[in-house]
């Protein structure tokens, strides 16, 4: 009988680190070879890490949303035979280590905490056989008179601030906090249970506060938005954009379109559009690099598309737009937004975009402000379709109208250019004709 230590293998590419997005296994749990034992995640793609021998689970060497170097310590189980002796060169790390430290002294201050993510984990700590104390809960109260006559109950000010509104004598009320301080769930478990309590009327102060750990994809989005956000001073441009033309062109194609074409959404005509402005504006295909003040300019049109999924915002790309008809960039669109929804996009089809779409489709509001996809230096924000009467000089007319909200990094990008880049998608969305005409000049 011996120990295995399960290392976190190079994962490639020169990841020199990763994050715990997911725990398999707990202590105690019996694993066989290529058991799942965690899933880590490095720049949107997730990892998982098999067991490469069969053994019990005696330590977990981190918690979800710990970034985790390269070649350390996972998980560490207790196998019998060769397996306790294995070399250390195997895929997953494995190596012989020493007895695991001894689980920690309890400590009076520390607190119960919700879980941060969907785990199967328990809390990461050495294996032990002594059993658990039971937590003590607000609803294991005992009613009635729960101190000596004469003992002052221990409160903060808030809570006794609540108890005289609500008419509670605190002395009644059962302390759960330490030296029996009386919480906040405390009191509010005496007013629903209390014998003789006031009836609710369904009106009353909520105070428990959840506590969310940003982890995995969700924490990746805020660090790139942050980034974003502090380097990109942005600018936002909108223009309103009469796609009435457009609507009936897309409405006729789609009804005489061949079975194995795809169908037709307002994306493939503004991907065509974006294709067609760029190639008269190539500095807004571009990225900019801000440690060495220099513009990456694109000939390639690789657009990205905001999807959103299950875990969060992604942004899945269409590499070179600029190949694709109005057909192939609605099946591209298409395969790699579901690849992405299903967890089963590459990790190049996840990276690598020059310019970016979003849209919240029918819920796209009037007007957004779309955050730069960095270090792109332009991002195309759709709202949705709305008929409203529209002036033609003489008479209203019902048109079906939609606004187009365009941020631009306002460092490399002057109005003037955002304002022209914008007009010209303007003039192909109005005239739909124009997007087929390859050598139309404006």
């Amino acid at each position: 009988m011996g120990e295995r230590a399960i290392k976190l293998p190079d994962i490639g590419e020169g990841v020199a680190e990763a994050e715990l997005v997911e725990w398999h296994v707990k202590p105690g749990d019996i694993v066989r070879e290529d058991t799942l034992l965690a899933a880590v995640m490095t720049d949107k793609a997730t990892v998982e890490i098999p067991s490469p021998v069969e053994g019990e689970v005696i330590w977990l060497g981190a918690k979800i949303g710990d970034v985790v170097a390269i070649g350390s310590e996972l998980v560490r189980l207790k196998v019998v035979g060769d397996d306790a002796a294995a070399s250390t060169s195997n895929a997953t790390g494995a190596t012989p280590v020493s007895p695991p430290p001894g689980p920690r002294a309890p400590q009076a201050d520390r607190q119960e905490r919700p879980a941060t993510a969907p785990s199967r984990s328990a809390p990461v700590t050495a294996a032990t056989d002594a059993p658990s104390p039971r937590p003590h809960h607000a609803s294991d109260q005992v009613w009635g008179a729960p101190r000596r006559e004469g003992e002052k109950p221990i409160a903060s000010p808030a809570v006794r601030q609540r108890a005289r509104e609500a008419g509670v004598d605190l002395r009644q009320v059962a302390g759960t906090g330490p030296a029996g301080r009386i919480t906040h769930e405390d009191l509010d478990a005496f007013v629903a249970r209390a014998p003789g309590a006031a009836p609710s009327r369904g009106l009353r102060a909520q105070t428990a506060i959840k506590d969310i750990k940003l982890v995995g994809l969700r924490r990746r989005i805020a660090e790139k938005m942050a980034v974003a956000h502090a380097h990109i001073p942005h600018i936002t441009y909108v223009e309103e954009i009469d796609v009435t033309a457009l609507e009936e062109l897309r409405a006729a194609l789609n009804r005489d379109k061949r079975a194995e074409q795809p169908r037709l959404t307002l994306l493939p005509f503004l991907m065509r559009a974006i294709v067609r402005a760029v190639a008269e504006q190539p500095q807004l295909n571009a990225l900019y690099d801000d440690a060495a003040g220099i513009l990456h300019q694109h000939a390639g049109v690789h657009i990205g598309i905001a999807a959103q999924t299950a875990t969060g915002l992604m942004v899945p790309v269409v590499r070179h737009a600029e190949t694709l008809d109005l057909w192939a960039c609605a099946a591209e669109a298409a395969r790699v937004a579901e690849a992405t929804r299903t967890g089963t996009a590459a990790r190049e089809t996840l990276s690598g975009s020059t310019i970016t779409i979003t849209s919240l489709g029918a819920m796209g509001g009037v007007v957004s402000t779309p955050i730069i996809n960095h270090p792109e230096v332009a991002i195309v924000g759709v709202n949705k379709i709305v008929v409203r009467p529209v002036w033609n000089g003489s008479t209203f007319l019902p048109r079906k109208m939609m606004n187009l909200s365009s941020s631009f990094d306002h460092r490399v990008v002057d109005g003037w250019d955002a304002a022209t880049f914008v007009q010209r998608i303007k003039t192909l969305l109005e005239t739909p004709a124009l997007i087929f005409m390859e050598g139309h000049e404006p």
